[in-house]
């Protein structure tokens, strides 16, 4: 009930204003992302590079329905990319389309990618491009092929969320291409005809699409803080002898921070997403749908003096 009720709050402007102006005021936000800007992300990324730990930078927003915005955010990760060339962090980005334009059109979505990847290309990056709402499933997945046809598994790939019903079969038909694909849970409100409603049922589903990216050519990001789901893949690559160029943990930053170097120190190759940028409510709040434990630290957070 409370993860549903986080998820309603990320879709109301008023409670999505009034988190913002406060989140960073307040320093809460600062849990789960990692400033408002690029300058504030870098130093972060370093920290994390520091210990061993890759990353993936996002810079945060969704639901673009102007060209001009759009044109903005792609030019703001192109001049990511060539940022984090410079800087020669050890870090590639995660974008999403409908910050690209996907509401406005596919053409205008699939001009702006392109922008992306050719500079991701460039500058010898990847780019991971990062699952939303069921609504663009179908888009997201299917301009995903066609730009792997064009740039290949070493500069681009997708995220497919184990809650959905669907995703069996996009996993399956994605694995044998041989692609990059990111494998998390997910994290918004969705009608049960078209998602898991239960948790049980969402972990089945994950280690079931797990097996099936781990016996396949593609290469696995397993995204989950969940140590069950942890001891699983690692049960598997031991079990199948994976070698460790094919596959890696990944986690999200400000959560788990100890078991993330845990993992890194076991000999496992782990990745941290680190959002930053003004647009980070949304974000934060299917965070806190994800762990609802997470609510009473920011409650009392948000309104101390």
């Amino acid at each position: 009930m409370l993860r549903n009720l986080m998820l309603r709050i990320a879709d109301s402007p008023a409670l999505v204003g009034f988190l913002s102006r406060q989140g960073m005021k307040t320093g809460f936000a600062r849990r789960f992302v990692a400033g408002e800007s690029l300058q504030e992300a870098i130093p972060v990324v370093e920290g994390l590079n520091s210990k061993g730990i890759k990353c993936s930078l996002d810079l945060l927003g969704e639901g673009v329905e102007d060209e001009e915005t759009a044109r903005t955010a792609t030019q703001s990760y192109v001049n990511l990319l060539h940022v984090i060339q410079e800087r020669g962090v050890d870090c590639n980005i995660s974008i999403k389309l409908t910050q690209l334009g996907l509401d406005i059109g596919r053409q205008v979505a699939a001009r702006n990618l392109k922008k992306i990847l050719d500079a991701a290309r460039e500058c010898g990056n990847f780019v991971r491009i990062d699952m939303e709402g069921s609504d663009y499933t179908a888009d997201t997945v299917e301009l995903f092929v066609e730009h792997l046809e064009i740039y290949g598994p070493a500069t681009v790939g997708i995220v497919i969320q184990s809650y959905l019903r669907r995703s069996e079969e996009d996993v399956r038909r994605l694995a044998s291409l041989g692609c990059n694909i990111r494998l998390c849970k997910g994290a918004y409100k969705e009608p049960p005809e078209l998602a898991f409603p239960k948790k049980s049922q969402v972990d089945d589903n994950f280690v079931k699409l797990m097996e099936i990216m781990l016996a396949s050519p593609c290469y696995s990001a397993i995204a989950t803080h969940d140590e069950k789901m942890i001891n699983r893949a690692q049960e598997l690559i031991e079990r199948d002898g994976v070698d460790s160029s094919r596959y890696e943990f990944q986690m999200l930053y400000g959560t788990r921070s100890e078991y993330q170097e845990e993992i890194k120190n076991q000999g496992y190759r782990m990745r941290v997403y680190v959002p930053f940028g003004t647009q980070w409510a949304p974000y934060f709040i299917r965070r806190l749908a994800e762990r609802p434990a997470n609510v009473l630290f920011v409650l009392r957070n948000l309104f101390k003096k």
